[in-house]
Formats: structure tokens, C-alpha cells, sequence
């Protein structure tokens, strides 16, 4: 019984011999057959992810907490209306003397100017402090946070005193929205994300 010229490529696939599997050509996997998995080179790179923290690693930088972000902005305006307070306070502590240095009786109210431009000055360092804490929350450390906290609590203070003390007056008001202020920025730093920022590495 004859099979065909066995090398004509048109013929049929020679049969193996009874009683044993058909032979996979060597270095050819299989069909169907799991593969083992190739043993990476030495020396060449592997896909590893790069780890945060050590050089060459894709570390996110951390952004700054919400609130903190709303207590910064209240500093600013905070800042800007105790500056103007200041110098409209100095103006018009130094018309007032003007007008008493007029009339004869300037001698005596040199007392009451110079306390009142020693208040003008009170509000614009106040000012250049609150200026100074809200650009230091992007860089600033733990002793930032201290400031602001201590500085906080004493306009908490104050605000408390005007809205006791105003009478139901301007007073009374500009106490509570100092109270409001104040309060904002002292719970802005005293949660653990304030803390986990100001303590947080600089690279």
C-alpha cells in the first residue's frame, strides 16, 4: 500500500509510528501547551515601577489641604483692611494734631496722637504679619503653624472683647467678623492635615 512520495510537499503529512505521541519540533511551543516563562536577560533593565521617595522615582508632590487654602486667602484680606486701617488711622491722627497745633492746644494732645500713630502702626505690622503667614503656608514649617495658631487665638481674643464690649455698635459687628476669620484660620491648623503638610519633606 503505498502513501505517496513522502517528499512531495503536496502529499499528505507523513504518520508518525504507532504507539507514540507525534514529536513538537524542538524551541517551537506547542498549541495549547503552557508556556514557561523566559528568564529575563542580565543586564537589561526590567519594568520594575520607580519608588517615590529615592532619585529617579515619580514622587507626586502633595497639595495643600482645602481649608488651609481658605485660611490663606482670608490672611490676604485680613491683611489688606489692616493696612489700610493703619494708614487711614495715622492720617487721621496726624489731621487731628494739626488742627489742635492750630488752635493753641497741641502741647495737650501730643499724648493722645502719639498713642493714636503707636494704634496706626499696631495695625500695619499686624498686616505685614498677616501678609508673612499666608505666603509661608506654601513653604513654611512647624513653627508657621505655631505663629498662626497663637496669632489666631489672640484675634479670637479680640474679636470676642469688641462683640462683648461694641454695645450692638460697628463694634460689635467688626468683633464677630473678626470671630469668623479667626476661627477659620485657627481650625485650619490644628487638624492633622495641617500638620502632615507642615511637616511634610522638601525635596
Amino acid at each position: 500500500m503505498s502513501f505517496g512520495d513522502p517528499n512531495n510537499p503536496y502529499g499528505p503529512p507523513p504518520q508518525g509510528q504507532p504507539g507514540y505521541p507525534p514529536q513538537q519540533p524542538q524551541g517551537q511551543p506547542g498549541y495549547g501547551y503552557p508556556q514557561q516563562p523566559q528568564a529575563p536577560g542580565y543586564g537589561y533593565p526590567q519594568g520594575q515601577p520607580a519608588y517615590p521617595g529615592y532619585p529617579g522615582g515619580a514622587m507626586m508632590p502633595m497639595e495643600m489641604p482645602g481649608l488651609m487654602k481658605t485660611a490663606r486667602v482670608f490672611l490676604f484680606i485680613l491683611a489688606g483692611f489692616q493696612i489700610l486701617g493703619g494708614l487711614f488711622a495715622g492720617i487721621a491722627v496726624g489731621a487731628l494734631q494739626d488742627v489742635s497745633n492750630g488752635v493753641g492746644s497741641g502741647d495737650d494732645t501730643d499724648t493722645l496722637a502719639g498713642l493714636g500713630f503707636l494704634l496706626a502702626a499696631l495695625f500695619i505690622g499686624l498686616g505685614a504679619l498677616s501678609i508673612f503667614l499666608g505666603v509661608k503656608f506654601k513653604n513654611g514649617g512647624s513653627g508657621i503653624r505655631v505663629t498662626t495658631i497663637v496669632y489666631a487665638s489672640l484675634m479670637i481674643l479680640g474679636g470676642l472683647v469688641n462683640t462683648v464690649n461694641g454695645g450692638g455698635g460697628s463694634s460689635t459687628f467688626g468683633g464677630l467678623i473678626s470671630l469668623a476669620i479667626a476661627g477659620i484660620i485657627l481650625a485650619s491648623m490644628v487638624n492633622s492635615a495641617a500638620s502632615a503638610w507642615f511637616s511634610r519633606p522638601r525635596y
